[in-house]
């Protein structure tokens, strides 16, 4: 029990994910080699990692948002940025690739007019950057759901 609370299932971790310690090695530094915007970066991971009902991720990439400069403000309308203006046109392309990305799984694709509004935004390898950052996010969104990795308490 927590604050006199019952414990649900996602208390405690299935799986410790890291005892496969070479793919868990490789997987961490894929996500590092991501050079994208890192400000940008950490939004695209907390939007994707909201979608995906993701709690250990999104703990985690708002505290690194914060660190990165991020205000609470921004950081709060990530889940309803479609209706927010706090985010430039840039950073609402980004965004709309990443709900079409980590929306897949509908058989509706990644449609043309969100593609070609990020193509707009970001150079090609800054694009691929941020294509590469969302399917980072979704596998270790799926990593952490699955296995019930648990973030830490208030540090």
């Amino acid at each position: 029990m927590r604050n006199g609370e019952a414990m649900s299932t996602t208390d405690t971790t299935r799986v410790d994910m890291k005892r496969a310690a070479g793919v868990y090695r490789a997987m961490a530094a894929f996500d590092r080699s991501i050079t994208f915007d890192p400000q940008l970066r950490e939004l695209v991971k907390i939007r994707a990692s909201i979608l995906n009902g993701c709690a250990f991720c999104v703990a985690m990439h708002t505290k690194q948002a914060r660190e990165e400069g991020e205000s609470e403000r921004r950081l709060y309308a990530v889940s309803v940025w479609h209706e927010s203006p706090l985010f430039t046109e840039r950073e609402r392309a980004a965004l709309a690739l990443t709900d079409a990305v980590t929306d897949m799984a509908h058989g509706r694709g990644v449609p043309d007019e969100v593609y070609e509004r990020a193509a707009e935004h970001f150079d090609e390898d800054e694009l691929a950057q941020l294509i590469w950052a969302i399917a980072a996010i979704n596998t270790w969104n799926r990593v952490a759901v699955t296995s019930h990795m648990v973030f830490p308490e208030e540090d």
